[in-house]
């Protein structure tokens, strides 16, 4: 075992006594150390129940033969992080995540691990400290919030429908009071936002790389069933820890990333999965660029629109069979059925288990919602290194569109101009040095993009950024537009007035100007200057990659 370094030997004597100290017993030191990488939080709703989950895990992994040793990572909240300069920390924390569990896994040399995520980077961040250390490792999410219930009109709410209660607001559609009641009735307890954002689609995605056991994804924080979910991921992750494996860069794959993009587009899930995957593929040494997520979209049809895009959330998708159900659509002709799973099983074995049971929420693929993706890469003189877009939360009226910049240096800037009435029908907003360098940190968006909506001009206005957005977010947004403003890009060379065309068909995106036009605007541009001069955000800032990297860090 590799534990046997920190346990094993008369020189290792020293060590035993510290075990011994936190209320470890000789016999223990002939068992596997299982690390339980958490992420609870009090003030987070999506990590605010994980402490219970983790002393479940602890116990479940001492009747399956494993020593438990819990440690935390951070966990930033993107909602309410959102709309201020905290947002410039949410992605970098990914990195930060990353570097911890290699950290504490290699220094107390764990034999396996069970990562406890929920929200958007804690996810991804696990996993590519998981992908460096190279131990077995199962993903044992918080689970998914339940919706609320909007206090007017009765349907399902969620984090967005507050966002977009603010700009409706903003315009008199709705009164103080109405929001007031929107803002308490939406979020209604602990788990990750209920739409398929990007948490849900993270933890949903782990179900079809392997990483997961099924139900991990869709199954609610509040479900008793989640406990037997969390045995089965104790008692799998003793085994695997005897058997060594089977391994991350195992489970990693060109293949499994295939599995887990053909879901993403079949969901229409976050475009910051794009963003996450990248990043996951160059650390498990795999070759997987945005081409190849294209020719995923363009061949897996669009079956389950779930909140934002649709009427439905993650709940419903579990009712309706949960992610092995939608794989199970897609099975006979999109999905790689011999990838190994943490359950020991292929995944084609455990889609063959599935049950569709509700064909509104999961389609038929003769009844799609269309046969390409939710998801697209557009490329054009503005994305040289191509940006992405929710295709499937984009109105049929917007998949083409022509307008004018009006250009915001940030997004405060953008929120600034959006509720103060700047923004009007034509306009393309344009909102740059918000990429991964220039933020830096690459803010979401969701709060520019729900004003929009809430303001009513989701069919009149498009967006286009360096940074990114939310899972929640919907509408014509193109996003992770790279080069980024701060290493020169041509978004950062836009006036108000330029001509953009978005055509999410074609996969372009393009802004009207000569070449000439366009060295003449480069001659004339003054250096970019760095915003963060000191910290953590400086350092990240100096060796991050665009959003055509994952917004990995170089080196």
């Amino acid at each position: 075992m590799i534990s046997d370094q920190v346990k094993t030997g008369k020189e290792r004597a020293p060590h035993r006594s510290l075990h011994f100290a936190c209320g470890m017993k000789r016999a223990d030191m002939k068992k596997p150390f299982i690390g339980i990488c958490n992420s609870y939080e009090s003030f987070v709703p999506g990590h605010c129940h994980l402490n219970l989950v983790g002393q479940f895990l602890k116990k479940a992994i001492i009747e399956a033969g494993g020593v438990p040793m819990e440690f935390n990572t951070i966990a930033v909240c993107d909602g309410i992080a959102m709309g201020h300069s905290g947002m410039k920390y949410s992605l970098p924390s990914r990195e930060l995540i990353a570097d911890s569990v290699e950290s504490i896994a290699r220094a107390h040399c764990f034999d396996a691990m069970i990562c406890v995520p929920n929200c958007d980077k804690i996810v991804p961040g696990m996993l590519i400290g998981a992908l460096r250390v190279n131990i077995p490792t199962i993903f044992a999410s918080g689970g998914p919030m339940a919706p609320g219930k909007h206090p007017v009109t009765g349907k399902d709410s969620d984090l967005n429908s507050v966002f977009e209660a603010v700009g409706a607001e903003s315009v008199g559609k709705i009164s103080e009071k109405e929001l007031e009641r929107v803002e308490e009735t939406s979020c209604p307890g602990c788990g990750s936002c209920s739409g398929m954002f990007t948490a849900n689609s993270m933890n949903c995605l782990y179900e079809a790389i392997g990483l997961a056991l099924p139900g991990n994804g869709t199954c609610l924080a509040i479900d008793p069933k989640r406990k037997e979910l969390y045995r089965a991921a104790a008692k799998r992750i003793v085994q695997m820890a005897k058997k060594g494996g089977p391994l991350p860069k195992e489970l990693v794959t060109a293949k499994s990333l295939d599995n887990a993009l053909s879901l993403d587009m079949a969901m229409g899930g976050s475009t910051n999965t794009v963003l996450h995957t990248l990043a996951i593929a160059r650390e498990a040494g795999i070759d997987y660029s945005l081409e190849r997520m294209n020719k995923v979209s363009a061949h897996t049809p669009y079956i389950c629109k779930v909140a934002p895009s649709g009427p439905y959330h993650v709940v419903d998708v579990h009712k309706a069979g949960g992610i092995m159900a939608i794989l199970k659509r897609l099975s006979s002709k999109y999905i790689h059925l011999d990838c190994p799973t943490v359950s020991g099983k292929t995944l084609g074995q455990q889609i063959k288990a599935a049950k569709i049971t509700n064909d509104d929420v999961i389609r038929p693929i003769e009844n799609a919602y269309s046969q390409d993706g939710g998801l697209a890469v557009l490329w054009g003189n503005l994305a040289e290194r191509g940006s992405v877009v929710k295709k499937g939360g984009v109105a049929p009226s917007m998949m083409k569109f022509t307008g004018s910049a009006i250009c915001f240096d940030s997004q405060e800037e953008a929120c600034e101009g959006i509720l103060h009435g700047k923004v009007k029908p034509g306009h393309v907003v344009v909102i740059r040095y918000e990429g991964p360098k220039g933020g830096p940190g690459m803010q979401e968006m969701l709060a520019p993009t729900s004003y929009i909506i809430g303001q009513g001009l989701g069919e009149s206005v498009a967006l286009i950024t360096d940074g990114r957005f939310s899972g929640a977010t919907h509408g014509a947004c193109v996003g992770h537009v790279s080069p980024e403003a701060a290493e020169g890009g041509l978004i950062g060379l836009l006036q108000n007035g330029d001509q953009i065309t978005i055509d999410i068909p074609k996969r372009s995106i393009n802004v009207k100007l000569t070449k000439v036009e366009i060295e003449k605007r480069k001659k004339a541009q003054k250096p970019w200057t760095p915003r963060i001069k000191d910290g953590w955000l400086k350092r990240y800032s100096q060796f991050v990659g665009n959003a055509s990297t994952g917004a990995s860090l170089k080196g």
